[in-house]
């Protein structure tokens, strides 16, 4: 079974971090249930083990959190749906790029149901929407917004860390980093792009789509 457990007040980082540990930790040891965590954080960045000190461009406009996750430079704020995975891949398949394509594609599927073409590019890890409403790159490439990232980790074979999806957050927070070490496209939001989504509606569209990117755990 997967236990879902939504956050209704802001988690600060250190306290998600200890409590992911812990759960990760009795997972590995048969104790307890996997898990998946929503949850909301105030504003900070986190910097993943691929992080460049280059790409924290404003290192005193929040908390910046060293964090062993795998990925680069990452902000987390109010008005985005973190979600915290943990999976034991004992069970599921010691498969860490086929977890992390079903991570994206779990994504995909929730965007899907506000009619959001959610799309993946190779070297780029997270989730994409193409902009024909914005001007094309300087070297006429078409624009894309970054809409979630995604950065794990494995200990035991069991996941912690995990996602995030912008629901509604303040877009200028991510200024103050070069998201995930990408220059030139932008980030957006379900609201940035016109839909009346609530952060309701977000959780019920990832609880639906779940099973589709995961599905029944092996025994």
């Amino acid at each position: 079974m997967v236990e879902w457990i939504t956050s209704d007040s802001l988690v600060g980082y250190h306290d998600a971090v200890a409590w992911m540990e812990a759960r990760a930790e009795a997972i590995a040891l048969g104790r307890a249930d996997e898990a998946i965590w929503l949850l909301e954080h105030p504003p900070l960045y986190t910097a993943g083990t691929s992080a460049k000190p280059a790409d924290l461009t404003d290192p005193d406009r929040f908390p910046v959190f060293a964090t062993r996750r795998g990925g680069q430079y990452t902000y987390h704020g109010p008005g985005q749906r973190v979600v915290y995975v943990m999976l034991d891949l004992n069970r599921r398949g010691r498969d860490v790029r086929a977890f992390v394509g079903a991570l994206e594609h779990w994504v995909i599927a929730a965007l899907a149901e506000f009619n959001v073409a959610g799309e993946i590019r190779p070297g780029r890890v997270g989730v994409w929407v193409a902009r024909p409403d914005k001007p094309p790159l300087p070297d006429g490439s078409p624009r894309e917004d970054k809409i979630a990232a995604i950065g794990v980790r494995l200990r035991k074979w069991v996941s912690f860390h995990g996602l995030s999806i912008n629901h509604d957050p303040d877009l200028s927070h991510f200024d103050g980093i070069v998201p995930c070490g990408i220059r030139g496209h932008g980030v957006t939001s379900l609201v940035d792009l016109g839909l009346p989504v609530t952060m309701d509606d977000l959780d019920l569209a990832l609880g639906r789509s779940f099973a589709r990117a995961f599905p029944t755990t092996l025994p």
